[in-house]
């Protein structure tokens, strides 16, 4: 982690190490986790998810080992531009330009669905490109 960079954490437990990764379990909380009514819904809302962090020769974690893994806010944000803004950006201009080109609602509206298909799926293809940049770290 370089100084002073803002970071993303979250606590969590090692479930295993394997080979050249440790597979961490996080709680995973909403954004109204802070509200004054947390105790009543909150618990509902809780998820547990299993994140990969790399293996370095130096570490000396086992399984059960709380830690406090953390990601670059920078990787956070590009994160939700990827997987959010820029696919409602490709949405919103085909609908635009279907809608000055068609003058049809329903055509205009199942075009601009259908281009975030072709989307998504080359976003599956660069997964594993994808992974290697979106990484977290233990602290």
């Amino acid at each position: 982690m370089r100084s002073g960079e803002p970071v993303i954490t979250h606590p969590g437990i090692i479930q295993s190490v394997i080979e050249n990764k440790i597979r961490i379990k996080i709680l995973s909380q909403p954004a109204c986790s802070t509200c004054h009514a947390k105790g009543i819904c909150s618990v509902a809302d809780m998820q547990e998810k299993i994140v990969e962090v790399p293996y370095l020769p130096d570490n000396k974690y086992k399984a059960g080992d709380e830690v406090i893994i953390y990601m670059e806010k920078t990787m956070g944000n590009k994160a939700v531009f990827y997987a959010y803004f820029l696919p409602f950006v490709i949405l919103l201009i085909t609908l635009i330009v279907m809608l000055n080109i068609s003058h049809n609602e329903a055509i205009a509206g199942l075009t601009s669905l259908a281009v975030l298909i072709p989307y998504y799926f080359i976003l599956f293809l660069q997964r594993d490109k994808i992974k290697k940049k979106f990484t977290f770290r233990i602290y």
